[in-house]
Order: structure tokens, then C-alpha cells, then sequence
């Protein structure tokens, strides 16, 4: 039976197990040999991260042809306009192409935040906000571009789900095997 566990990365951990610069990485937080990341998750976001020993659920997880919905909590400067979320529900020109459709829409500061260290950068004159974005494919840094198109810059970043895994209950720097 192969192994899957949850962990929810902190900002500043690199998504791997080495560094050759000593930075933070996944060994600093999970004991467990064996499995793999079942995708990527930047060093300067936060957020769910699923690990396998299972070569072929690592691929179903993080291979975009499989469309699984990945969910974000994103932080971004400004308060975006009915507008603004409709073009990224439609899609984002990108330099490297069109996005797929995506469900976006803002929501209330999620209850279960953890606080960021160190917190993001905060401009008094300029308001932020939070919306949820669903996405079902996984550019490099698209989450972060896609707000940047739509003139709101990410602040902060939080992979909440994937498929049907979700961070609840598990807190920041924590994992789990899901069974």
C-alpha cells in the first residue's frame, strides 16, 4: 500500500529534501523516508504540499493533464473589482500563453491563518485583500502572475487544497498520512 502524506509547507522552506546552502528544506520538518513531492510549491509560498512513495499517484497529482483543482488563499494589494476577477476566471494572457479558466472570487481573511514569518510587507495607503483562486493547471509562479496581469499584486501566497485534500487542521510546518 503506498504511502501519501499532507504537509503544510511554512514561507522560506525549499520544496525538496537538500540544499547544498543550507537553506530550510522538507527534512527540516518530516521524518519520513521514501516519498517524493507530488509537485511544487515555491519557496516564498505557503500551503498544502502532498509527498508519495507511489510513482504513479506522484504523476496524477502534479502532471497537468490530469486538471486536478488546486486551491489558493492569495493576499494581494488592493481590493480587485468584479472585473478584475472575472478576467481571471476567464483567463490571463501570460507571456507564455493564455490561462486555462479558473474560479476566482474574495473572501474574508481565512480563520484558520497562521501568522507569517517574518509578516508581509505592509503600505498603509495601499488596501489588500484576499481572494480564493481555483486552478487546474500549474505554471511556474502562475498564481503570482495571473494576479500581477489583473493589476493586484500577490502579497501572500497559501496553497490551500489539491483535489480532495485540504489543510484543515493540520498547522503551519505540521504533516500527516492520509489514509
Amino acid at each position: 500500500m503506498s504511502t501519501l502524506i499532507r504537509f503544510n509547507k511554512p514561507y522560506d522552506v525549499l520544496p525538496q529534501f537538500t540544499d547544498p546552502s543550507g537553506r530550510s528544506v522538507l527534512t527540516d520538518y518530516i521524518d519520513l523516508k521514501g516519498v517524493y513531492p507530488a509537485g511544487r510549491l515555491d519557496r516564498d509560498s505557503e500551503g498544502l504540499m502532498l509527498l508519495t512513495d507511489d510513482g504513479r499517484q506522484q504523476a496524477r497529482i502534479a502532471d497537468p493533464k490530469y486538471k486536478m483543482a488546486k486551491i489558493y488563499w492569495v493576499q494581494v494589494e488592493g481590493i480587485p473589482d468584479a472585473a478584475a476577477l472575472a478576467r481571471l476566471a476567464k483567463g490571463v494572457e501570460l507571456k507564455d500563453g493564455m490561462t486555462r479558466p479558473a474560479k476566482a472570487r474574495r473572501i474574508d481573511e481565512p480563520a484558520a491563518l497562521w501568522p507569517r514569518v517574518p509578516p508581509i510587507r505592509v503600505r498603509k495607503t495601499v488596501p489588500d485583500c484576499w481572494i480564493e483562486l481555483t486552478i487546474r493547471e500549474g505554471r511556474n509562479r502562475q498564481v503570482r502572475r495571473m494576479t500581477a496581469a489583473v493589476g493586484h499584486p500577490t502579497l501572500r501566497l497559501i496553497r490551500y487544497g489539491i483535489g480532495q485534500w485540504t489543510l484543515d487542521g493540520l498547522p503551519s510546518g505540521a504533516w500527516d498520512r492520509i489514509t
